[in-house]
Formats: C-alpha cells, sequence, structure tokens
C-alpha cells in the first residue's frame, strides 16, 4: 500500500489491507457514522476524520493528519498475516472475508469508557449513550463533540450517568472517573507488559477479564490479547475444541496459539463469526 501525506489529506493506493467496513465494523471502535453518500466518518478524542474509497484506493480527510496515520496503523503490513496462517483453512476464510481489518491506535481513556460502556450491550445502544455523554459534556469542536477528558467524566456523579442511558454501568463509569482524576497511572500501563497491566486494568471499577482484554488490544495496543465474548466462544467450540470451558482459559490458549497476532487474529474470527454466523 502506497501513503502519501498531503495538506489535509492522506491518500492510499494499491490498497489490499484497509477497508473502512471492516477497520469500523469490527467491533474495536464505537464513534462513527455512515454517511448517506457511502463514506465513513470516524472521530477520536477531540479529532475527526472522513474515509472516502474507490476501487484500489482511498482518501482520509482530516485536520490532524500524523494522527490518523497512527490511528489507522498504516505503517504496517497486513499481508503478512496470510502467509504466516496460511495452513489454517478456517482462519483464512475469516481473513479473506475481514482483511480490510486494521487494529487501530486508540486513545486509552476513550476506551476505558467506551469499553465499560459496552459490557453485556449492543453496539447501537453502546453509540447512543457515548453519544449522548459527549454532547452534554465533551467540548464544542464546531460540528461535532469531542470525547470527555477525564476531568471532564469525573466532574460528574452517577445520576449523570444514568440519566445518559448508561443503566448499571453508571455506577462503573463515575467510580472509574474519579480513579482515573485521583491518580491511576495510565502512562505507566503503557510501560507494563501485557499481564500486568491486565492486572491493574482489573483494579478499575466495572473492568472485567473481557473488558480489560479489549482494552489491552485497542487502548494499549498490547497485540497479544484475546478478548473473549460469546462470538468467540463460538469459534472455539467450532474450530479449537480442546474441551476448556472458562473464557480465562479459552483466551490464554488462543493466546498461546497465535502470540503476538492473538489480537489480529481475535478480529478477523470474532467478525467473520458475526457477520456470517
Amino acid at each position: 500500500m502506497q501513503i502519501q501525506k498531503n495538506d489535509g489529506k492522506i491518500v492510499l493506493t494499491d490498497v489490499k489491507n484497509f477497508k473502512a467496513k471492516d477497520i469500523l465494523e469490527c467491533g474495536q471502535i464505537f464513534r462513527f457514522t455512515k454517511n448517506d453518500d457511502g463514506h465513513y466518518t470516524v472521530f477520536s478524542t477531540d479529532k475527526r476524520a472522513d474515509v472516502y474509497e474507490n476501487d484500489g484506493s482511498a482518501e482520509i480527510v482530516t485536520d490532524n493528519v500524523e494522527y490518523f496515520c497512527n490511528f489507522f496503523d498504516l505503517d504496517r503490513d497486513y499481508s503478512v498475516f496470510q502467509n504466516k496462517y496460511k495452513s489454517y483453512d478456517f482462519l483464512m476464510k475469516a481473513y479473506d472475508h475481514g482483511k480490510g481489518i486494521r487494529i487501530l491506535n486508540q486513545d486509552l481513556a476513550e476506551m476505558i469508557f467506551s469499553f465499560i460502556i459496552s459490557s453485556n450491550n449492543n453496539i447501537k445502544r453502546i453509540q447512543l449513550i457515548i453519544n449522548r455523554i459527549c454532547n452534554a459534556i465533551g467540548n464544542d469542536m464546531g460540528t461535532y463533540r469531542a470525547f470527555p477528558t477525564i476531568k471532564q467524566m469525573a466532574s460528574r456523579d452517577e445520576s449523570f450517568f444514568k440519566e445518559m442511558g448508561a443503566g448499571y454501568r453508571a455506577a462503573y463509569l463515575s467510580k472509574t472517573a474519579r480513579a482515573l482524576a485521583d491518580g491511576f497511572d495510565l502512562e505507566g500501563l503503557k510501560k507494563c507488559d501485557t499481564q500486568t497491566a491486565r492486572k491493574k486494568l482489573l483494579t478499575l471499577t466495572g473492568v472485567g477479564p473481557k473488558v480489560a482484554d479489549c482494552i489491552l488490544l485497542f487502548g494499549l495496543r498490547k497485540s497479544d490479547s484475546f478478548p473473549v465474548d460469546t462470538w468467540i466462544e463460538k469459534v472455539y467450540h467450532t474450530y479449537f475444541e480442546t474441551g476448556l470451558k472458562s473464557r480465562e482459559d479459552i483466551a490464554k490458549y488462543l493466546v498461546g496459539l497465535f502470540g503476538e497476532d492473538a489480537g489480529l487474529a481475535q478480529q478477523y474470527l470474532f467478525y467473520y463469526q458475526r457477520e456470517n454466523f
């Protein structure tokens, strides 16, 4: 894939492993819209990008070119995955279905709050709750609202998040926002190994094992993470069955199988299973 950076635009040509639908609808992000003309708009923190695609090319229009080059992980060659795992027929089916997927480099605090909201929830409702919170307390960026800062989130109590539709998660959001504002070391997490970071994330209210694994993968770029939910349980029992029962054990097994590629394998398999079954 060829990448050209211009003023206010990133131009991609000879595109093989980049497709907005695959990237944005595979479960790793919630702040995006598909517009009437088919192009996607994606938001991260206080930033915005519009993604336009044609056959074999794409344009990412944004005032934050370097940010979105990193956000979309454009420097990574995703085609090597196919060569490494071509002996896995079912995995290659998943890869072919979602080969436009790229693992996004997202803001850590935004991921923590977003995936707390995602717990036992559906995507439309997750998006609705997040949008309400952004519209209520996020900075006004002119044509959209930013995701609230930690300070802005911590300034609101449980009742506010209940008004936003978060339900029982309102208490989790309130307590975790205060913990982050009171000195929980987010920057330190980035320096930890995966298991140490996971243990620290699990001390946050509302962060269970699956949510922690999502935060590790999408917020900390720990690629040896394998979030396990209902869809991945079905994948495991269909293609990998070894008698394991708990999600924790299934995750450990699949991380052991795929190593540093675990997170990417998870996204291909999750997206394929959800879209087709």
